[in-house]
């Protein structure tokens, strides 16, 4: 693999990682909606709705990436776990 078509394929997955990245700053906000609706004991239906919104979206994102293959799917998991980092940051500064 030459460096033109190695940095053609890079460039392409930043994309992808940004998607991943998206997908998790709205997973773990909707997280957390969901555990504050729990605590508040705001009932069953607000909660559910957040779980589902949750997984859907993450199981809709991920199916769609894995049509472009396992580096498109490891981008994608990257900005996840990217978003993973922050939002557990952000919980231990909070307290």
């Amino acid at each position: 693999m030459n460096a033109a078509i190695f940095l053609h394929t890079s460039l392409a997955l930043i994309p992808m990682g940004l998607a991943g990245l998206a997908l998790g700053l709205v997973y773990f906000h909707l997280l957390r909606r969901t555990v504050d609706a729990l605590g508040a004991a705001a009932g069953w239906r607000r909660p559910l709705l957040f779980s589902v919104a949750r997984v859907g979206g993450a199981v809709l994102l991920f199916g769609l990436v894995t049509h472009f293959g396992a580096p498109a799917l490891l981008a994608t998991f990257a900005g996840f776990l990217v978003a993973r980092w922050l939002a557990l940051r952000q919980s231990r500064r909070a307290g």
